[in-house]
């Protein structure tokens, strides 16, 4: 039978398959599956950096500093880039910075007491001052690697094709249910999510499982700066403005609780997903503006947030 804990994800995906449905019956060619391997091409970054803010949720927290972190691993790559650092040392280097940066972040917010959202503010804005002070520039990479990984097409069967980044977002995504559902750290970060305080008293390493969580959603932001620097092939320190935001709205639209403890990073795949297909279903109609996708996922949050509060209250009469 279907667990109560697992209706989130099913109106998830049911929502995307309607979604899809309705743009294959209203348009030709839009049921195809190019058009479904687009939204993974065009969103294989915003998958990447949602993995890692499903387990910040998770955990009862937030990460507002996730596009910032993209938009300085772009600028840091095209400068070191530009002044001749091999990829080999440039890639390495910004996966150890957006993981460093995530550690910070994690040890004031356990160690000072601080709300996650006050400390990931301050991330955000230093991250972006930070890309200023590179240049405020954009800065064009044109390294025969990272041109190649830009270039490169994956064969599928049917003549369909996908990106080098979709393969990075799906590893990304095997990983995250892996840590999840089959680690240790994964048991903990819900355990934390659900009630800190009972965490510490079961002897839980609370302060580790905090600070690893924002060390893994700063890696992922970082990785996504990476494929974000495939796509664009340039660095500049107004990328993935916004970013954060569509992140927190594909977390929340996949089924994770804002209050923590309940979630699952295959429920942000798809709300990553729904977000794509209600942009493709714009771009198809041509008559609208791009504004629309805020639009609608302005009202499926509302949606989403108010299933979060009946979800929650059911349960919290069953326990009574």
């Amino acid at each position: 039978m279907l667990k109560r804990q697992h209706l989130p994800i099913l109106v998830t995906i049911l929502l995307f398959a309607m979604i899809f449905a309705l743009g294959s019956f209203r348009y030709t060619g839009f049921f195809s599956a190019q058009v479904f391997l687009n939204l993974l091409i065009d969103n294989a970054f915003l998958i990447i950096v949602a993995v890692g803010m499903t387990f910040v949720i998770i955990s009862g927290g937030i990460d507002l500093s996730v596009g910032s972190v993209i938009a300085l691993t772009t600028m840091v790559s095209a400068t070191l880039i530009q002044n001749g650092w091999p990829p080999l040392i440039v890639i390495p280097l910004v996966l150890a910075m957006g993981a460093l940066f995530g550690l910070f972040m994690g040890a004031i917010i356990h160690y000072f007491k601080i709300q996650p959202f006050i400390v990931t503010l301050a991330g955000m804005f230093l991250a972006r001052g930070l890309c200023s002070v590179i240049s405020t520039n954009t800065i064009t990479i044109d390294n025969a690697f990272y041109v190649q990984m830009a270039q490169t097409k994956v064969g599928l069967p049917g003549d369909n094709v996908v990106s080098i980044s979709v393969i990075i977002a799906f590893i990304v995504v095997i990983v995250g249910v892996y840590l999840a559902h089959y680690t240790r750290f994964g048991r903990n970060t819900y355990a934390i999510g659900g009630s800190e305080q009972s965490s510490i008293l079961m002897g839980l390493p609370v302060a580790r499982t905090k600070i690893l969580v924002y060390m893994f959603s700063g890696l992922c932001s970082a990785t996504a700066g990476i494929v974000f620097t495939f796509y664009m092939l340039s660095g500049y320190g107004l990328h993935a403005m916004g970013m954060e935001l569509d992140a927190i709205a594909a977390v929340v639209i996949g089924g994770t609780l804002l209050t923590g403890g309940v979630g699952y990073v295959v429920g942000t795949v798809f709300g990553v997903l729904i977000q794509g297909v209600i942009q493709t279903i714009i771009s198809f109609e041509g008559t609208l503006s791009t504004w629309w996708t805020k639009i609608v996922i302005g009202l499926l949050l509302f949606i989403f947030i108010l299933l979060q509060r009946l979800f929650r209250s059911r349960q919290t009469t069953k326990r009574a």
